[in-house]
This record gives structure tokens, sequence and C-alpha cells, in this order.
């Protein structure tokens, strides 16, 4: 499968009362036709930034992409003009933003909200609009669609907004769908049907989809690849049998150990990872996680490891063998 997106040195900045934070430091990625991508980490990792950077959605001020480019089909989102963005945000790339209760206007009425992005980008007629909006509700599971296009967003549900959500990213059938954490203020049985919802459309529709989020349950019966997060940094990328059945970054491997597993009994303890996350008020010059990881050697305070091929596609950013705690 061709690359359909490629993200190259993104540098993100945001300049606040205390300093310059070192939100997104050089991250690169590629995302292919009809891939699933997780992105997984920590709250403030980067992970969000990454995306709305890419889009061109973060404040700026405060926020500045420094560096790095985003390559869609060939063209470099960060270089087009603000005409030529919006074109593509929300026709092309959609997103699904993180929270269903604050993602709506109050004001304005679903059907409304739904319909805009199809008159906007493919200059649908009202009634065109209304008849797809129809379509894509009753798609992701809102019964009586076309009674609830004159409803207000506080006369559903928070499972309800959020697909309502997914139906207005998907309303122009993008090539790409990012959704930041989507099911996160959610139960966990709406948060089942909403990921086995976005799998069926990703199905049909064969589009691509970044599913960012700090749960790795959710991402295993979900992904294709996954990329781990830290401190603003990747530090590990692989496949995701690979990833879960043979972490290599010690971050990574803290991460797997946090999570219950029903196939080692009763008696098998959860870890935690010792210590805080960074401070980013400063671009590290050694590894990021070195302060909280077991393994560091002299390198890892002195400078901070490249993404690595470890095997096949699994690439790892650390200087350590976890395997026999001895430098690479």
């Amino acid at each position: 499968m061709a690359d359909i997106l490629i993200l190259q040195g993104l540098e993100t900045q945001f300049r606040t009362r205390e300093g310059t934070v070192h939100a997104v430091n050089g991250v690169s990625m590629r995302l292919k036709e009809g891939e699933t991508l997780g992105v997984v980490g920590e709250s403030g990792c980067g992970k969000t930034v990454t995306v709305l950077s890419m889009l061109r959605l973060i404040p700026m001020p405060p926020g500045k992409v420094v560096a790095g480019s985003a390559l869609y089909q060939g063209k470099d989102l960060l270089r087009m003009s603000d005409e030529e963005i919006r074109h593509i945000r929300g026709a092309q790339i959609s997103m699904v933003f993180q929270d269903p209760m604050t993602s709506f206007n109050p004001v304005v009425t679903i059907g409304r909200q739904v319909t805009e992005p199809m008159e906007i980008h493919m200059g649908a007629s009202k009634q065109q609009s209304e008849d797809r909006a129809v379509e894509m509700l009753e798609l992701v599971g809102i019964p009586n669609a076309r009674d609830r296009l004159n409803d207000y967003p506080h006369q559903f549900s928070g499972g309800m907004r959020q697909r309502v959500m997914i139906a207005m990213a998907l309303i122009c059938t993008p090539q790409i769908l990012i959704a930041d954490e989507p099911t996160t203020a959610l139960d966990v049985t709406i948060q089942a049907q909403i990921v086995e919802l976005v799998k069926k459309l990703r199905d049909e529709l064969g589009m691509a989809i970044i599913w960012i989020t700090h749960d790795l349950g959710i991402i295993a019966g979900l992904a294709h690849r996954v990329v781990v997060m830290y401190g603003g940094y990747i530090i590990e990328e692989a496949p995701v049998k690979e990833l879960y059945g043979n972490p290599i970054h010690p971050y990574t491997i803290g991460l797997m150990g946090s999570l219950p597993r029903l196939d080692e009994g009763r008696d098998r303890r959860l870890t935690s990872i010792e210590g805080i996350p960074p401070v980013l008020l400063e671009k590290p010059k050694y590894c990021p996680f070195a302060p909280r990881c077991k393994y560091a050697l002299e390198h890892c305070w002195n400078e901070n490891p490249p993404l690595i091929n470890i095997s096949g596609e699994h690439l790892s950013a650390c200087w350590v063998d976890t395997a026999t705690g001895k430098e690479r």
C-alpha cells in the first residue's frame, strides 16, 4: 500500500510565561492507504499537538510550527495557503475531537452542524445535504435520524453525540479520519460500540485512520501499527502484534506492565513507572525517559537516541538492549 500521509521532522513550540514549551520535537511518521495507525502515550506527550499542527489548527500565537513537513498526496499541508488547507480539512482529512460534550455549538441544531461540511466542500443543496446527513446518522446508529435533525446537542447523550461527531466527520467521505481519544468520556460499553462502529466504517469506506489514545486495550483490537510517544518524541514504532508481543523500549515495557491481563492469573501485580513526565521548557539533549528509566546508562544522559531499526518494521529510540541491560 502506498503512503497517503508522511510527517517528517515536525517540531511545534508554545511560548508561555514560564518559557518556550517544546511540545513536539522532530516527529516523523507515515500513514498508508486504508491503514489504522495507533498513537499512544500519556497525557502531555505531544499526540494531539502533532495532528493539530499538521492540520494547522493550533492557535498561533502562542503556538508555532518551527520545522518539518506534512505531505498529503505529495503536497505539504504546512505550506498551503489558508484557502487550500480549508478545502482539505473536513473534506479529505476529517477529525473527531476528544470531548463530544463541548465539540458542538450548543445553540445550532445537529442537522445544521452535520450538513454544513457538505454545503461548504461539495456545493451540495440543502436537500442533498439533509438526505446525506440522515444516511450518515443512520449509518452510525442514530434512531429516527430525520426527526433528530432539528434537535440540539443537549438533547443527545454523550455516546450519541460522539456518534453524531463521527457522522459529521465522515459526511464528505474523507480519505483520512483522525480520532483524538474519541472514547475518553464514555463508559466502557459505549466505548466498545464506538470502536466497533469505526472498524465497520473503515472496512466499508476504505479510509485510513489515525487513532490517538492512552488506552492500550483499545489499540490492540483496532490498529495495524502503533507509534508510542514520550516527551514530544516517538520512542517506539511497530506492527501492533509485534509491539504487544515484544515491547523493546523501557517506557513501552512499563506501559504494557500496567495493563491488567486475564492470561497471567490473579497473582500478577500491575507495575508502575516511577517519576513524572518531563517538563519541556528545554529541548532535552539526553534521552527524555532517562530520569525514570531503570536501564539508563551513561550514554543515555549524554545523547538522545534516534529511532533504531530493531527488526523488520520495529523501531526503538533506546541505547540499551533491555533483554541484556547492555548498550546496543
